[in-house]
């Protein structure tokens, strides 16, 4: 099949895009990708093409600096924070128009939208040609952590935008149970399958007598419990974990963040992160119980940990934590408590053979080849019969 993916991101370091479509590549079927400002000197894995629509909104240009991070006086950071939402809708809704346009000029059999910023433009073009349309969400998306102004009337207009774009797809595919169970819950859906965020199997090296740091690998911003981390950070130094904090920052949380003992480290591919988790030992994995998205949600950073054989300090949240129970893949300590962080550590160092070999044991399920397997069996319907509405799993 022909496939035609369309997400608002840059494409180049989005895993779950690129590992979903490197899977029906590597399954016969072709891939066409339009992005968000994708880098012009990226190049996409084999059998896989790209093309991209710009960034832009009514209130900032393609190529003009964002205020994000910048020093502002109080009334400018107030109207940032009231036009913010406007801004962020244009410029999804200018990326959305511009990929409709771009994806009319192509032949495709399926749409492949990830994420509610995709679904009108990928709803669009699949009942434009006739052909079937896949709802990819990351996440729930009327859950996720807003860092603006509350806009009650947008979000429900979202919420039925996207049950009743979602209801004539052919396929709704999420990332885990909790966010599957919500939108059936929510919307009635019963086309849902769970596609987690896993990674390839991977055969660990031989594991450490005893952990010899902690590391968070994921994007560094606000409601991921980096503070709580960083108020922990001395004590976990002193228990011989000291604490680095390795990923793209949101600079303006960055200017504010007081990282204490914590070391900063810059983003780096997931083969290096591999790297770096196998050699701390302990992987931290948090975020914060504030919104029902993070509930809900299984973060990578979990399914990473397991790719590389070792055992994690998570907090005790949804479906995060149910998980970690599950498979024994570490210790769980309550959000906002540094205290329970620093005793969750030393649950961690004092059991770590034991979570060690629990996370090893986890890996042969718990890999793209279980989730992969669902993702083909989901095309391979629609390549029968058009539809992927029987058999969903999750």
């Amino acid at each position: 099949m022909r496939i035609l993916m369309l997400v608002a991101t840059t494409v180049a370091t989005d895993t779950r895009v690129l590992r979903e479509a490197t899977t029906l590549v590597g399954a016969g079927h072709a891939v066409h990708v339009i992005g968000r400002s994708v880098p012009e000197d990226w190049e996409p894995p084999h059998g896989i093409t790209a093309s991209s629509v710009g960034t832009s909104s009514v209130f900032r240009a393609e190529g003009t600096p964002s205020l994000t991070g910048l020093e502002l006086p109080p009334h400018m950071r107030f109207a940032r924070w009231m036009l913010l939402p406007q801004h962020r809708n244009s410029a999804f809704g200018r990326w959305a128009d511009g990929a409709i346009a771009d994806g009319r000029a192509r032949e495709f059999d399926v749409v492949h939208a990830h994420d509610f910023t995709a679904l009108r433009a990928g709803a669009t073009l699949a009942e434009e040609r006739g052909v079937p349309l896949v709802y990819d969400t990351h996440e729930l998306w009327s859950g996720r952590p807003r860092e603006y102004r509350p806009t009650p009337l947008l979000d429900r207009h979202e919420r039925t935008v996207e049950g009743e774009l979602g209801s004539r797809a052919a396929a709704v595919i999420t990332v885990g149970d909790g966010v599957a169970r919500a939108l059936r819950n929510r919307y009635g859906w019963n086309h849902v399958t769970v596609v987690r965020n896993t990674f390839p199997h991977a055969t660990p090296g031989e594991p450490l007598h005893g952990p010899r740091g902690l590391v968070y690998a994921g994007r560094l911003a606000a409601y991921r419990e980096l503070e709580t981390v960083a108020d922990a950070s001395a004590r976990l130094a002193g228990l011989g974990l000291p604490v680095a904090l390795r990923g793209p920052a949101d600079p303006t949380w960055l200017a504010s963040f007081d990282k204490k003992a914590t070391r900063i480290e810059p983003p780096c591919p997931p083969e290096e992160v591999t790297a770096h988790l196998a050699a701390a030992g302990l992987v931290l994995v948090t975020h914060s119980d504030t919104w029902e998205n993070h509930r809900l949600a299984l973060p990578n950073k979990l399914f990473h940990a397991v790719q590389a054989g070792v055992p994690v300090v998570a907090t005790d949240v949804g479906e995060l934590a149910a998980t970690v129970r599950q498979y024994g893949l570490g210790t769980l300590y309550t959000p906002g408590d540094p205290d329970a962080l620093v005793e969750a550590a030393r649950e961690a160092v004092a059991d770590y053979a034991a979570l060690t070999q629990a996370v090893r044991d986890a890996e042969g399920e718990l890999n793209w080849d279980t989730d992969s397997a669902r993702l083909l069996a989901l095309y391979h319907r629609l390549a029968t019969d058009g539809t992927a509405t029987s058999g969903a799993v999750g």
